[in-house]
């Protein structure tokens, strides 16, 4: 997986006025950067662009650019971010903005804001000294230093000001870096100006500026919190390229230059190739070269190599011939870099099965201290871990998609005199979900339809899914009224068949590795089931029973919105039970929606979605509006009423009478 795209949007804004007063012109550069681990990294890179990038364009604030304002930009920016991954756990918003403040005496600042979407989560730190600008609040406690790391304590540090603002849903922690010698000369010619331009955009990147590698922290304390720290980062990533990515910024350049990634394609037989998953360079424009040189001679371990390290030729420049395994340690080929080194491979493997390879190289020496590539061994076992998880994820995941989609009806019937619009989204939890859905014609000028939520998830609801939609068909067309059928497939629910076939979905679940749950619950059925007859005057006569369910909502054209059904148990609980059923007209206009608790429990925090009629109330803003554009109108107040996305699944039915 390639690291985070970066979308740049960078804009200048003559005449701008800043809180204090000053005139002076402003250029920005922003990006939006998701809530994960690689999100520092992704912001560090952004910023050196972005500096590199203005220096290019001749911008006269610009020239006191140095190296030291680069490092504390990054620096900060990086802590930042990282706050706001680690506390927040949302989208993170990056705008750096390079201010002229104008006066008397010329000046420019550097000012970074990195803005999250939680507000509640507070900003650790002992409250700082306010910063000039007079609408930032500043707040929060100074983090322990063995805790939370630098953290605002640097930035505090570094920063001439910083502050944090409080927004309605946002929270921006901002910081302001003065520009070194800041004049303003006269435009220089242009030969001038692209020479500068590419002195500074040397200066700034990352590759001018190397350090030294200290393999002796890697003692008896700093080897096993590095490999903790990898095993926190690495653990629940469910996408195989998304480890390898962050492996290769786990190992470079704590522990090697470069390294090289290579995953076995899953079933692919012994004659697949292995694909180059990842390639990571401490200096960033040597990665594309190392790519090549790899791609044109790819690595092959000998057939007997386990998972220590095995000394493998240095890559070849492009063009050059290729060594093979088994060449002597250290042996020098030209790198795409110019510099020769060592390099080391190390198999993948999980479960005694073998994933992939990872090759590292260190520039400059012969050899790889032993110390490193014992810890680089050791490193190499939880990323194999790491990948075998998502592969395994990722096979459950594809299993329950295919199950998914035979499960649900491949087309829902049209009912005269009636607009239906159909929302469904499972959950992205790599399990089949309970949530089903039908609209299917009926003798007798009939058409039923069914919205249900099984208890549970995984293969024992996929088995209650499977029947209970197909026996629904089979009692609606033998002629039985909605009370009936929920009478009659309650029995189902509760007969030894049932329990046969739920014995027989967890032995496949057993013969496919899937963890077993107790069947007993995955019975319980909650069910919205109705049928609709056609007026001869317009609109339709509806009869439905809610067993369990969320109760269907009746919208008027006035606005007025009330339940149109009556709670009763839910299927499979109680064996004696008579369920009865609500008759209303749906007139010309009115409309009826009908969802599952996948809305109605949506949360944000304490609170879910439908709590003091929640739901009612957004339907309510839905009257004089089709079928369509309502479904989507309660879909998108589902999504917006939390900031993480749902985690069960989301079905709503909506039948508008025309």
């Amino acid at each position: 997986m390639a690291p985070i795209p970066l979308q740049r949007d960078t804009a200048q804004r003559p005449g701008t006025t800043r809180a204090g007063g000053a005139h002076g012109p402003r250029l920005a550069s922003r990006t939006s950067l998701p809530g994960i681990p690689l999100a520092p990294s992704a912001a560090r890179r952004f910023v050196r662009a972005a500096l590199a990038e203005w220096t290019g364009l001749g911008v006269p604030a610009a020239v006191g650019f140095s190296d030291r304002l680069a490092d504390d930009a990054v620096t900060v920016t990086n802590e930042l971010v990282t706050n706001a991954v680690v506390h927040a756990g949302t989208t993170v918003d990056l705008v750096l903005r390079l201010e002229d403040e104008g006066g008397d005496e010329p000046s420019a600042a550097l000012v970074l804001e990195v803005t999250d979407h939680h507000p509640a989560r507070p900003v650790s730190g002992d409250e700082p000294e306010p910063g000039p600008e007079p609408d930032a609040a500043v707040a929060g406690e100074l983090p322990d230093p063995a805790e939370y790391g630098r953290g605002l304590q640097l930035v505090a540090t570094l920063a001439d000001s910083w502050g944090i603002t409080y927004r309605t849903g946002l929270k921006t922690v901002w910081a302001r870096l003065p520009v070194d010698d800041w004049s303003a000369p006269p435009t220089p010619p242009d030969g001038e100006a692209l020479r500068r331009g590419l002195r500074a955009a040397e200066i700034l990147a990352p590759a001018a500026r190397r350090t030294e590698r200290d393999d002796a922290v890697w003692d008896s304390r700093g080897a096993p919190a590095f490999l903790a720290e990898a095993s926190d980062l690495l653990a629940g990533q469910l996408d195989e390229d998304l480890v390898a990515a962050i492996a290769g910024q786990l190992l470079v350049p704590r522990l090697a230059d470069w390294c090289a990634i290579w995953l076995e394609t899953e079933g692919g037989g012994p004659a697949a190739e292995p694909r180059l998953a990842r390639v990571w360079h401490s200096d960033e424009t040597g990665s594309e070269p190392l790519r090549t040189a790899l791609e044109r001679a790819p690595l092959s371990l000998p057939a007997g190599a386990g998972s220590g390290p095995v000394a493998v030729p240095w890559p070849a420049h492009p063009g050059a011939p290729a060594g093979r395994p088994g060449e002597a340690e250290g042996t020098a080929r030209p790198h795409p870099g110019g510099r020769d080194g060592a390099a080391l491979a190390f198999r993948i493997t999980a479960g005694g099965r073998a994933l992939g390879t990872v090759l590292v190289g260190r520039e400059g020496v012969t050899r790889v201290p032993e110390t490193v590539a014992s810890l680089i061994e050791d490193f190499v076992r939880r990323l194999g871990l790491a990948v075998g998880a998502a592969r395994a994820y990722t096979r459950q995941a594809t299993i329950s998609r295919i199950l998914q989609r035979g499960l649900l009806p491949s087309k829902v019937a049209d009912i005269p005199g009636v607009t239906s619009s159909l929302v469904y989204e499972p959950s992205d939890d790599g399990v089949v979900g309970g949530d089903f859905y039908d609209i299917f014609p009926c003798p007798g000028d009939r058409w039923c339809f069914v919205l249900g939520d099984v208890q549970g998830s995984g293969p024992e609801a996929a088995v209650v899914t499977g029947l209970a939609r197909p026996w629904l068909r089979l009692l609606s067309r033998e002629g039985f009224g909605v009370g009936e059928v929920l009478d009659r497939l309650n029995r189902l629910l509760l007969d030894d068949a049932m329990e046969a076939a739920e014995a027989a979905a967890l032995m496949v679940a057993a013969a496919g590795g899937q963890q077993l749950h107790d069947g007993t619950q995955s019975r319980f059925l909650s069910l919205l089931y109705g049928e609709v007859v056609p007026l001869p005057d317009g609109g339709v006569r509806c009869t439905v029973a809610s067993a369990g369910h969320p109760l269907p909502l009746l919208l008027r054209p006035d606005g007025s919105v009330r339940p149109a059904a009556e709670p009763q148990v839910l299927l499979g609980v109680v064996e004696d039970v008579a369920y009865e059923s609500q008759v209303f007209d749906l007139a010309p206009g009115d409309t009826l929606l009908c969802v599952t608790d996948g809305v109605t429990e949506r949360r944000s925090g304490p609170l879910m979605f439908d709590d003091g009629d929640g739901l009612a109330r957004v339907l309510a803003g839905c009257a004089g509006l089709p079928a369509e554009a309502t479904a989507e109108k309660i879909r998108r107040a589902v999504h917006e009423f939390a900031e993480q996305p749902p985690d069960d699944d989301v079905a709503l039915l909506v039948l508008h009478a025309d």
